[in-house]
């Protein structure tokens, strides 16, 4: 699970269609995304967490996590927002929103079977809670097929609608009309034979080193005061060493990562639905171009090489400055991300890291994100005290995301009025509530 991710805020306006047809509308993807949609003051929050670590200390990180979740939820203007384990919370006064959405990753945690109990109670208080009590229809897609390697995702989709919102259908994938939500219902299990979403799991070719890969994706389709748009929670592959990571630019989990996602993007765009604007928002496990940030981190470094007794296989690389001692600037091993000055990752946000943020460029014209003003949302140290501090196991990078479709994108910054409509942010900074972007 991830502490302190991105959040955001936005205020899409109709799309003009030919008559008859559904208006377009969609949701910037990054964790979270609140903002009007629609017609003029539907406000739509969208949120994408990474969760699994909440289900290893669920009375402490549960907790905390809800929180910060419901002071978004009731948060003045809609945007996107991302929870870390502990920075201080940026509390936004401001409507709810009319639509959430919330899209968990690594839903139920590492051992999903030991955390069902978890699982529940966590359903359950999210769908029942006096936070939540506003919002009288709800639709829970969770993923709980893990005894299925062949299809378990572990993602977990939510969808809560308020009560003061009128007309709000989804749509059947299965007999391709909408129908109107009422009520709240949860799915799980199998969600292969839920005709009201699409749900696949990367073939496991795609990264045949990880045995036991969950990564996929969930698709829904809405419509809302005549605009129809999908929601697509997503959970991209990690880079599984950094040393391989480091050996060339960009790297072999960078490939793996654009094919997966490339694959998605045809999905959800080929011929057997008519089109919609689109927004994916999950875990994208997008990083920074390894080689290139260590050779800049470590221009004037010496380079040792640590190699296995037996193996004579590489395991360790260790970065020391030519003089002042040869202090040591990084060490480097297959899980192992040790740099001797984390402020670099934090100054400004990481605006110098930026230009090493490469992923997304190879799928220019077909996703558009807003800019990122916020420091990397992975990965934070899951202990509460250290909430601000990130984990040495990887070079932090902007993992988890908000991304959109062109014609998303036209809804979203074609703003009504001249008030900014779109925020783009962290959430709770200051408190310990791992992976949540709003």
């Amino acid at each position: 699970m991830r502490p302190g991710r991105p959040s955001a805020q936005l205020t899409p306006r109709r799309a003009e269609t030919p008559a008859g047809r559904l208006r377009r509308a969609a949701a910037p993807a990054q964790a979270a995304m609140a903002g009007k949609a629609a017609s003029p003051g539907t406000a739509v929050l969208l949120v994408t967490a990474n969760v699994g670590s909440l289900f290893d200390d669920p009375e402490n990180l549960q907790k905390n996590w809800l929180r910060e979740f419901y002071q978004v939820v009731h948060a003045h203007r809609p945007h996107f927002l991302a929870l870390t384990p502990a920075s201080p919370p940026q509390v936004v006064h401001a409507h709810r929103p009319h639509f959430l959405a919330l899209h968990c990753q690594e839903f139920g945690g590492k051992n999903y079977e030991a955390s069902m109990s978890h699982v529940d109670k966590f359903v359950k208080e999210l769908l029942s809670s006096d936070a939540m009590k506003e919002y009288n229809r709800a639709r829970v897609y969770l993923d709980e097929n893990y005894k299925s390697q062949e299809h378990f995702t572990a993602l977990g989709s939510f969808y809560f609608l308020h009560e003061s919102l009128k007309n709000i259908y989804q749509f059947d994938f299965k007999a391709k009309k909408y129908k109107k939500v009422t009520g709240k219902e949860i799915y799980s299990d199998t969600l292969e034979s839920t005709p009201m979403l699409e749900k696949e799991k990367f073939p496991q070719d795609y990264f045949p080193e990880c045995k036991w890969s969950r990564k996929g994706f969930l698709r829904t389709r809405w419509c809302l005061a005549d605009c129809a748009f999908d929601l697509v929670n997503i959970h991209l592959f990690h880079d599984a060493s950094n040393l391989v990571a480091w050996e060339t630019s960009p790297s072999v989990y960078s490939g793996i990562r654009h094919k997966a996602l490339g694959y998605v993007l045809d999905r959800i765009s080929d011929q057997r639905f008519q089109k919609a604007s689109y927004f994916v928002f999950g875990d994208f496990n997008f990083r920074l171009d390894s080689k290139s940030v260590v050779e800049t981190l470590c221009t004037k470094a010496t380079m040792q090489t640590v190699r296995a007794a037996d193996t004579n296989e590489v395991v360790k690389l260790i970065f020391r400055e030519s003089d002042n001692d040869r202090k040591v600037m990084l060490q480097l091993e297959k899980k192992l991300f040790d740099y001797f000055n984390q402020e670099v990752f934090r100054d400004d946000n990481g605006t110098a890291l930026l230009e090493f943020d490469k992923e997304l460029s190879v799928f220019k014209d077909r996703l558009y994100e807003l800019d990122i003003s916020f420091p990397p949302s992975y990965p934070y140290s899951e202990d509460c005290s250290q909430g601000r501090q990130y984990m040495n196991t990887r070079c932090p990078a902007w993992c988890d995301r908000v991304l959109m479709s062109p014609s998303a994108k036209e809804l979203v910054l074609r703003s009504e009025s001249e008030e900014k409509v779109v925020t783009y942010d962290h959430i709770g900074p200051s408190a310990c509530t791992p992976g949540l972007e709003v």
